[in-house]
């Protein structure tokens, strides 16, 4: 009996529920709206570059029944503190940065109440419920219909603005200089198309994906799955990008910091090229993807803590995924109690840390699935590998020449 590739389906659009989010949302439509079309270059070359390391994760989970931990573990047990460490320091601002975007739409869709901490609490306690009666497969089957609807509102949107549009294309790409716009360039490649320690969620998500399934998952179809998400989550970041530079650059407007006041300039890009009667619609699309990436997130990093901590002390508890969902739940309202105001900074910090952090998970896979603990049949190529080193060396002199601008 052999599975067919459409039932293997799952991981990779998970992965691409949880990029959609802030970086493309947020991120990207905001480069389109204060570059241009000058950053396209950044948004392409980061996909290239942290490739490698996201499709390891579905890789050598595939390739071993294990997730990415379980590797760090073996590799040694102080690589498994650091991760420990690092995880526990960005999952509250990582959920935190999610939750207050998707608030922010949240009170502009249904609008009883224009407190996003309230908003917050709300969206973050009917996630804890979803998960607690779905689990895993509920959240697998929703991401298709999420990422349809997305898709398809964003490419009429995008057209529109593209037949629309009077003024003259300018596709000079710009290498922003000044500390605000190096600032704002390594927090845009921070988060797009995703944190790379999503990678470690992917290796969680196709070990869970084959627990509900009969058939285990073929190494060659988890790739080929996650292309579907990654490619996916590159062609509307690109659409994001045009969105913002097509109806906001050089308009004299700018985006707020205050989550509320985004999330309506926001919804009025789609609405001032679709017509008014298209709001609704737009609206929904936008919260249901925001939503979906609140649940993943919510789901991930305590699934990740858990399996940490299991490794890490060689027990496991009873309830340890709710005790970690329920201690980001607190640590999330705590920092958007004072954060509520400032959005823009939140995300800010969130998307700084992970494009720090990056070439600490860069390195880490690289060498994984490189190494011996990944069967040798399923390393990758010579081409891949060499893709690799280029990526890590990149990630870290991004990471230097941003910290000696600012």
């Amino acid at each position: 009996m052999k599975k067919s590739f459409l039932q293997s389906i799952g991981p990779g659009l998970l992965f691409a529920g949880a990029a959609i989010g802030v970086s493309h949302l947020v991120q990207s439509t905001k480069a389109g709206a204060e570059f241009g079309f000058g950053l396209l270059w950044a948004l392409l070359l980061v996909h290239i570059i942290k490739y490698p390391f996201f499709q390891f994760g579905p890789r050598y989970a595939t390739a071993t029944g294990e997730t990415l931990l379980d590797g760090y573990r073996k590799l040694g047990k102080g690589v498994l503190i650091a991760y420990y460490i690092i995880n526990f320091a960005t999952m509250f601002t990582i959920q935190a940065a999610v939750t207050i975007v998707t608030a922010g739409l949240a009170s502009q869709l249904f609008g009883f109440t224009n407190d996003l901490v309230l908003w917050s609490t709300i969206l973050l306690f009917v996630s804890l419920i979803f998960l607690v009666i779905g689990k895993y497969k509920l959240l697998d089957n929703l991401m298709k219909y999420i990422i349809v609807i997305l898709t398809i509102s964003t490419i009429i949107a995008v057209l529109v603005a593209l037949f629309s549009t009077k003024e003259v294309f300018d596709v000079t790409q710009i290498l922003p200089s000044g500390t605000v716009e190096i600032t704002f360039l390594i927090a845009f490649l921070g988060w797009m198309p995703a944190p790379l320690d999503v990678s470690i969620w992917h290796s969680i998500w196709s070990v869970e994906k084959d627990k509900t399934t009969v058939i285990k998952t073929k190494p060659k179809d988890a790739i080929s799955d996650f292309n579907i998400g990654y490619i996916g989550t590159l062609f509307l970041g690109i659409c994001f990008v045009l969105l913002g530079a097509l109806v906001m650059y050089k308009s004299g407007e700018t985006f707020s910091n205050k989550g509320g006041v985004f999330a309506s300039q926001l919804i009025n890009l789609y609405t001032k090229n679709l017509g008014d009667f298209s709001y609704i619609f737009i609206a929904i699309a936008a919260f249901t993807t925001m939503f979906s990436t609140t649940i993943t997130t919510l789901d991930a990093s305590p699934r990740a803590m858990n399996r940490t901590t299991k490794l890490l002390f060689n027990k496991e508890l009873k309830y340890g995924y709710w005790f970690w969902i329920i201690f980001l739940f607190v640590g999330t309202f705590l920092i958007l109690k004072y954060f509520m105001d400032n959005m823009g900074l939140l995300v800010k910090v969130a998307t700084i840390l992970s494009f720090l952090t990056a070439p600490f998970y860069a390195i880490l896979n690289y060498v994984l699935v490189t190494g011996k603990h990944m069967p040798q049949q399923h390393q990758p190529n010579i081409y891949l590998k060499g893709l690799s080193i280029v990526g890590i060396v990149f990630l870290i002199g991004f990471s230097i020449w941003f910290l000696m601008n600012i």
